[in-house]
This record gives structure tokens, sequence and C-alpha cells, in this order.
């Protein structure tokens, strides 16, 4: 089987786990939001910006760094599991003593035993991260896949059941902890990897050379991604602060379930002809013209029907929160673009060049924040589209020297799909408050025929994306008749 063919059907693995677990998600979150305040979100987001800090520590990029080894030997493997082992025991010592501070931070008591308890799931994580990782280089999505959705459902229904029984905020972490052990447990019950009592100094050091870089700016980017969060949650209302982190869970639903099942599998197939710089650069021309395909008319039709959608689908409590949702979706238009390209930077091993843009945009978020977060939410969230937009330019400025692949010739392959979505998201937006329906008749009836004049409109102008697809499902139908053929 071709890299090609390996690489489409890990991402059909990938994104298949990613729409199951996401929509079970999806529900659950529905779900819960019928059952609980938005200051149970409001306090999950609270402790959620610390345990993915430690998250991070744990990982200290070693999973990054053995997906682009060429030749992994068994001990690289064993001196990362166990190296993570190690950095998710101190991160979880430290997280467990800082629950105070983060308290007297937020001025909430409760959040010592939130820290505390939901902490718990960086150590269950330090166990899946390196038998991920083999899976991942392996492309074998499919193994994950079936461990994800089992814990996926069991915590779903477990965080339903918590919250119907009026447990409020820990429903939401009962949810968190019970997932990350199940998938765990699963993972190493299918997964067919073992670690060796080995423990290879040499290989920890060649491996942390690539991976701290990697880990720093994981750190960074958690910590700033995370900045908006704590900020909204320290100058308002815990409430405020569950709208908001509502808000960008559901947008976090949408654009993970893509961006997220594309990355996992073009780094570990593209990290094996980063020797080709020709080849590398075609890959990721097809890779960006598919992902902003899908993605740009996700995100700019649910900003366009978040109204009716949350009049569907919630109570009238959570309304605020629309505009939030709407001003995030747009930011988040560019996060493919930003992501793919860093991505270049790390199939080529240029942990340092990732880490300065990381720096850089940290800058400009602080820039930015410091002159919006006097004036409320909203203007925190037009700083977003700000950062968001300026980002760009410097993580595709070195796609062009990497890759020789310049920010003229990005625009010239994402512009058709970003104005073609754009049109139809405006039409809809514009057309909606005018349309004496219900608002479940509004979402169905605007969604289904945006999303077809899109298809319809994309297949008549020939865009590359759509052209891509139908050859790969014609040809992969070829195929299929010649084996049928050749066993009959």
């Amino acid at each position: 089987m071709s890299l090609t063919d390996k690489t489409a059907i890990g991402i059909l693995w990938n994104f298949s786990d990613q729409l199951l677990r996401r929509g079970m998600a999806s529900l659950v979150t529905l779900l819960l939001a019928r059952l609980l305040l938005p200051e149970d979100f409001g306090l999950l987001a609270m402790v959620l910006v610390f345990l993915t800090i430690a998250s991070a520590m744990m990982d200290s990029g070693l999973s990054q760094a053995i997906l682009r080894i060429p030749k992994l030997s068994p001990s690289d493997a064993s001196t990362a599991f166990f190296s993570n082992i190690a950095f998710g025991v101190i991160a979880y010592v430290l997280l467990f003593a800082a629950a105070p501070m983060i308290a007297d931070f937020y001025a909430e008591p409760r959040l010592i035993m939130l820290v505390r308890i939901g902490g718990l799931v960086v150590l269950i994580n330090a166990f899946e991260v390196i038998q991920g990782a083999m899976l991942n280089r392996a492309l074998d999505f499919r193994t994950r896949m079936k461990a994800g959705i089992p814990g996926s459902v069991i915590s779903g229904i477990a965080a339903v059941l918590l919250g119907w029984l009026g447990y409020g905020v820990w429903a939401l972490v009962g949810q968190m902890l019970i997932a990350a052990l199940v998938t765990t447990a699963l993972l190493w019950w299918w997964g067919t990897w073992r670690p060796s009592l080995t423990f290879d100094t040499t290989s920890f050091k060649a491996m942390f050379s690539f991976g701290y870089k990697m880990f720093l700016s994981r750190m960074l980017d958690v910590v700033f991604v995370n900045l908006y969060v704590l900020l909204v949650a320290k100058l308002f209302a815990a409430s405020v602060a569950g709208l908001f982190f509502f808000a960008e869970r559901l947008k976090e639903l949408v654009i993970n379930q893509l961006v997220t099942a594309v990355q996992n599998v073009t780094f570990p197939a593209l990290a094996s002809i980063q020797h080709d710089p020709e080849l590398l650069k075609r890959a990721y021309r097809r890779i960006l013209q598919v992902m902003v395909y899908l993605l740009f008319p996700a995100m700019l039709l649910l900003a366009a029907l978040a109204q009716p959608l949350f009049m569907t689908l919630l109570p009238e409590r959570w309304l605020s929160a629309v505009p939030y949702l709407q001003l995030m979706c747009i930011a988040a238009v560019m996060h493919p673009l930003s992501a793919l390209n860093l991505n270049v930077l790390k199939v080529k091993g240029r942990s340092d060049l990732f880490l300065g843009l990381e720096v850089l945009k940290k800058v400009l978020i602080c820039v930015v924040l410091a002159f919006t977060w006097r004036h409320g939410v909203m203007a925190i969230l037009v700083g977003q589209i700000v950062v968001a937009v300026l980002s760009y330019i410097p993580n595709a400025w070195f796609s062009r020297d990497l890759i020789n692949y310049s920010i003229g010739e990005q625009l010239a392959d994402f512009m058709p799909s970003l104005l073609l979505s754009g049109g139809l998201a405006m039409a809809t937006w514009l057309v909606e408050p005018y349309l004496p329906w219900s608002p479940m008749m509004k979402l169905l009836v605007l969604s289904g025929l945006a999303g077809g004049l899109y298809l319809l409109l994309s297949c008549l102008l020939r865009f590359s994306a759509w052209q891509y697809g139908a050859a790969w499902i014609q040809e992969r139908l070829s195929q299929r008749k010649v084996e049928n053929l050749n066993a009959s």
C-alpha cells in the first residue's frame, strides 16, 4: 500500500474516531448543560488551565520526538515511556502542592479538592502517551478508535448520571478521569507495544534535545491559550467564565475533530519523506487544500447558525454565549493554516524555529490583551481574531524557506474555499432572523441548503480538494474492482 493510501486511510480512521468521540462529547456536553449551571463549567475552566499545563510537563515533547526518529529502537521507546512516567509524577506533585495557591488566586476554596482529584488524570495519561504515539507511528488509528470510543461512552454516561444526581462540577471531573482511565486501559489491552526494563541516557538526551523545545513551545501555547479563560475567570464572575469556556468547548469539538485527525496522521507519514522537499511540498499543498475545504464551511456556518443552534438545544441561560462562540469560530478559521505551517517545522526538525515562533506569538497576545482586557469579553475575543490573522504570517514565512511553499501560493490554495464558505455563511446569517420558522427548522434547512450549495459550487468551480477526493475514491473503486476480478 502506498504512503498516500496509508495516509488517507489513516485520516479516515482517525476522523471516524474523532467524529464518534467528539459526537459523543457534544451530546454529553449538551446534556450536562441542561443539568449543570454556567458556574459549574466556570469552575472546571479554572481547573483545566492548570491540568493542561501539568499534562504538557508530563509529555515534555518526547512523544513528538519518537514520531520523527527514522529507525526507532526498543530502547528509545522504553526510555521515552519511563521518562514520561517520571515527568508525570513530578507534575502531579507540583500540582498537588500548588492547589491552595490556585484556590487563593481565584478566591475559590472548592478548587483545592478539584485540582487534587482532577490532577490524577495527568498520572493516568502518563501511561498512555507513548503507547498512543507508537500506534500513531504505525498509522494504526483503528486501534486508537477502538480504545477511545468506549472511554467516551462510559465516561459520558457516568457524567450524565452524576449530573442528574446533583454532583455539579464533579460530574465534569468524573467524566475526565473515567475517560482517561478506560482509554488508557484499552490501549494497553489492544496495543502490541510493551516497554522493556531499559533506560538509555544517550537516547534520552537525543530525544530531549528535540523534545524540550517542543515542550517549551507547548507550555507557552498551553499557558497563553488558557490565558483567555484564566483572565476571564479572574476578572469576571464564575458564571461568565462558564459561558466563555462552554463556547470555547463547542468550538473545539468542531475544529479539533478535523485538525487533530489530519495532524495525527500526517506528521508521522510526512516525517518519512522529510528529505524530499519537492514531494513534501506537494503533500502539504494537498493537505492544506483538503483541510480548509472541510473546515472553513464548518466553522463559518457554525458562527452563522449559533443563535438557532443554542435556542434548539440548550436552556435559555446559555444564550449569552452565542456571540462568544461566533467570534471564536471566526478566529479559528486561521487555525488549520498556522497548524500546518508549524507542522512543517516539526517534520524538518526545526524545533528551535518552532519555539521562536511560539515566543513571538505570545508577545503578540500580550500586546493585544493589554489593549482589550479593560473593555470586556467581546473585546478580548475580537483581539483573538487579530492575533490569529497576524500569527499566520510568520508561521507561513518559514514554509517558503524550508519547502518553497510561499505565502502567495498558500493564499491561492485556500482563498477559493474561504471566499465561497464566507459568502454562504454571511448570506445565511443575514437571512436567518427574517425567516418565520422555528429555531430547529432554521437550523436544519439553512445548514442543509448552505452545505449543499457549497458542495455543488465547489464541484462546478473545480476546487482542487473536490478533485482530489473524487480521484482518490475513483482509484479505490478501480482497485477494488481489480481485486474482485482477480479473486474470481
